[in-house]
């Protein structure tokens, strides 16, 4: 009885092991986040993040603090953003320390039309939060639910993509060494993708490197 006693006691005490990884951007190197990630012995990893601060499988989640909420309202960084932030599939905004208007530095009705237009106009969920502990816990709950899924995520950031010269671009940003520069140039030269993939190599070399251009025939003839 005793052994069957201890049995069910070690697995009411056994913790949770979360495997779904956060990634990081590097601007929240110093974020008083990652201490609460790495408390609670969450995997993450700190990269340079084209769109978003926090990225769990395909979820992209943009964080600011109040104070910084107003300022890309103020710098009119706003609208750009969330334009970006708007294309990707699954996304969320955190907006941390918001208590009242009463500190605000601009008119409260401009900050209920930002945060209209974020809700209505780029279809981004917000999520309001005390603290820096209070959206680590947020993180890690999203982290909690998506270990759950079973798919495949890549760590490129899915975008909806609306055009056939979107379509294209993706798939070549999907290359190592191709970024948006070079996929627009090779776009610019050739009629269609398959141009690009039947190209001989040393034609290639006069957009790409040799390393670069000889990877991407690796990949297509391989």
């Amino acid at each position: 009885m005793k052994k069957i006693e201890d049995i069910f006691s070690e697995e009411k005490t056994k913790k949770e092991v979360i495997k779904t990884k956060i990634i990081v951007d590097n601007r929240e190197r110093n974020s008083l986040i990652i201490p609460f990630l790495i408390e609670n012995k969450i995997k993450f990893e700190l990269k340079n993040l084209e769109i978003g601060d926090y990225l769990i499988n395909d979820i992209i989640i943009e964080r600011k603090t109040f104070s910084d909420f107003q300022s890309s309202i103020i710098d009119k960084r706003f609208q750009n953003q969330f334009e970006n932030l708007r294309k990707t599939k699954r996304k969320v905004l955190l907006v941390e320390g918001f208590e009242s208007y009463k500190n605000s530095r601009i008119n409260e009705n401009a900050i209920r039309g930002a945060l209209l237009s974020v809700a209505l106009s780029y279809n981004i969920p917000i999520i309001f939060t005390k603290d820096e502990e209070d959206s680590a816990k947020f993180l890690i709950l999203i982290t909690k639910r998506e270990k759950k899924n079973k798919k495949n995520f890549s760590l490129r950031i899915k975008k909806e993509l609306k055009s056939l010269e979107e379509q294209k671009k993706f798939i070549l940003e999907g290359f190592p060494g191709i970024g948006p520069a070079k996929a627009n140039e090779l776009l610019k030269n050739y009629q269609n993708l398959i141009s690009i993939f039947t190209e001989k190599k040393k034609n290639l070399e006069k957009i790409l490197d040799d390393k670069t251009a000889e990877k991407l025939k690796e990949i297509v003839e391989k």
